[in-house]
């Protein structure tokens, strides 16, 4: 399955979100609008890409680039699939924010609220701003969530880190839930926890017979080392991460996606309830 990734940035002010016109070219394509995107040459790290693409396509410099989301979805591409991976950032322009005309970028202008803007958005830009700005709920991520079938959100949780944790999923096929559950892992760090609530996600999918699943985690390191955007270094967790590694194979289409956790409480009540039953017994 192909894969394309993209480095995205969000730069704000009291004037709202600055977005850019994309050029047309030779294209007879609709005109849209569009976050500063780039491509991650060979090589580059992707907060590299970020600074790289918006002084070369805007001018600007960011003065701070701080990684704030990653997104992935499927979309058809064909009779494939195509898997995007989109690297968000955060990104600080100091003193006055004027970019320069460009062959890519014709025109520039900040939106407050783009459920009302007049303007033609792209659909990365459009799931984007939908994540960050709140409106989503955990039944349904973005548009193109409900294309994949089944939605499993899972997470995890630990009192005292370590301390007594508990896992916890819930299952969602087009936006209805289907099967939640949890259970108490012993004494475990955070981090534990939500790669055990991931495993635990994986496995049931698995013996569901799930063969196109995508998987929702309120916790960005996971999110990201199994996007490949982060090496796993902690030796805690890599005989787990190879574990994950190794059951991935067992689908036709997977992703990961990170979404804030007040967009992941079903999952959290079900790992807290847990831990809850066990400490009152």
């Amino acid at each position: 399955m192909k894969q394309r990734i993209r480095t995205v940035g969000i730069i704000k002010n009291e004037e709202g979100v600055l977005v850019f016109r994309r050029s047309r070219g030779r294209s007879e394509a609709p005109v849209f609008w569009e976050l500063p995107t780039g491509k991650i040459k060979f090589g580059e790290q992707p907060e590299e890409a970020m600074a790289r693409s918006l002084t070369d396509y805007t001018g600007l410099i960011a003065s701070s680039i701080k990684l704030k989301d990653v997104i992935t979805f499927l979309a058809p591409e064909g009779a494939s699939q195509l898997s995007n991976l989109y690297i968000i950032y955060e990104l600080s322009i100091e003193g006055e924010i004027k970019p320069r005309p460009h062959d890519r970028y014709t025109a520039y202008k900040f939106i407050k609220d783009f459920t009302a803007a007049r303007i033609r958005l792209s659909e990365t830009t459009t799931s984007v701003l939908e994540i960050e700005s709140g409106k989503v709920t955990p039944e349904h991520v973005s548009a193109r969530g409900a294309a994949n079938g089944i939605t499993i959100n899972v997470d995890g949780a630990s009192r005292g880190n370590p301390g007594p944790a508990g896992i916890g999923y819930c299952i969602y096929d087009n936006n209805h839930i289907i099967e939640r559950g949890g259970e108490f892992i012993g004494f475990a760090t955070s981090r534990m926890a939500e790669y055990y609530a991931m495993k635990k996600g994986i496995e049931r999918a698995i013996e569901l017979d799930y063969k196109t699943v995508r998987f929702i985690s309120d916790s960005l390191m996971v999110v990201n080392q199994l996007n490949g955007i982060f090496s796993v270094k902690n030796q805690d967790i890599a005989p787990v991460y190879r574990d994950i590694q190794e059951q991935l194979g067992q689908f036709e289409a997977v992703s990961f996606t990170h979404v804030p956790r007040s967009q992941n409480m079903l999952a959290d009540s079900e790992a807290n309830a847990a831990i809850d039953k066990m400490l009152t017994k």
